[in-house]
């Protein structure tokens, strides 16, 4: 067995210093296949870098798939995503899937990366010290670190009814999940693009960040940047730094920030419901941390 599938073994998610060197070093010797980028990477994840069971019937989960590139939907500083379709040749069977890929040893640092990063140690005194001191191998173990962390966080809250996109499966530092828009390959806007629905879509996102604060969680990001709206639907994306409010030295501080940030929007728009303090009182509640 691979050092790295025992390593795998120890824990949902779990990453040391041996699996960063892994996916830096394994080259990929498939051959490639007949058409398409690349095989399907389905069966290169195990059961636990999978998205919550059961499937969904859309999912194409055959191992004859292949990968199609198809351009990028949206880059940043700490990652880029890219639309892909998956699907069996010769058949119907194909789904469209959004390929989010963190940069490794050269990528630019999330902003606020050092408030993120408290209470995220790993077990591992050497990587620990790479990360704090930003080396090239520490670089790539936090592109890894955020990798794991938003896959884990869109699985959790997938399974507590979240409105988050499925998410497929990640492999070392590229995250497959379901892709918002289209069947044909558009994009769903970002909030900040909508003027319209704009009271149900603030109903929506509140019943959201209750969840999620009931939870002990604040998304640490929230924007009218990361929130999609897909057939007047919301959709939260963008969760690496999905915080834990209690074990966090300042969580409740992203719980107020969230609040400010989305209220403020939605205020600005005309609905009269949305107020930053409001809001924060409630989810500060939700979570029985002080006001």
């Amino acid at each position: 067995m691979p050092k790295h599938s025992q390593h795998r073994s120890r824990g949902k998610y779990a990453l040391d210093a041996d699996d960063i060197a892994w996916l830096e070093t394994t080259p990929d010797t498939d051959d490639g296949p007949p058409e398409g980028d690349r095989w399907s990477t389905w069966d290169q994840s195990t059961p636990t870098e999978k998205g919550p069971r059961p499937y969904p019937d859309w999912l194409v989960t055959e191992l004859a798939a292949v990968d199609t590139e198809y351009g990028v939907l949206k880059t940043g500083k700490e990652a880029d995503v890219h639309l892909i379709s998956r699907g069996v040749p010769g058949t119907d069977r194909t789904c469209l899937l959004a390929a989010k890929r963190y940069r490794s040893s050269e990528h630019r640092l999330f902003h606020r990366d050092s408030s993120y990063l408290e209470g995220r140690a790993t077990r591992d005194d050497r990587m620990n010290r790479a990360m704090a001191n930003r080396t090239a191998f520490g670089r790539q173990a936090i592109a890894a670190q955020w990798a794991v962390a938003e896959f884990g966080a869109l699985c959790r809250l997938w399974e507590l009814g979240v409105p988050v996109p499925y998410p497929v499966q990640i492999v070392g530092t590229e995250i497959l999940q379901e892709f918002i828009g289209t069947s044909d390959g558009y994009a769903a806007p970002r909030l900040a693009q909508v003027s319209e629905g704009l009271t149900d879509l603030w109903d929506q996102l509140v019943a959201a960040m209750i969840t999620l604060a009931a939870e002990g969680l604040a998304h640490g990001d929230l924007s009218p940047y990361n929130l999609l709206v897909h057939n007047g639907r919301l959709v939260i994306i963008d969760l690496p730094q999905i915080v834990d409010v209690i074990a966090h030295p300042t969580g409740p501080s992203f719980l107020d920030r969230d609040a400010r940030n989305v209220a403020t929007w939605f205020a600005a728009k005309g609905v009269p419901t949305a107020d930053p303090d409001s809001l924060s009182a409630l989810l500060r509640k939700e979570a029985g941390v002080a006001a």
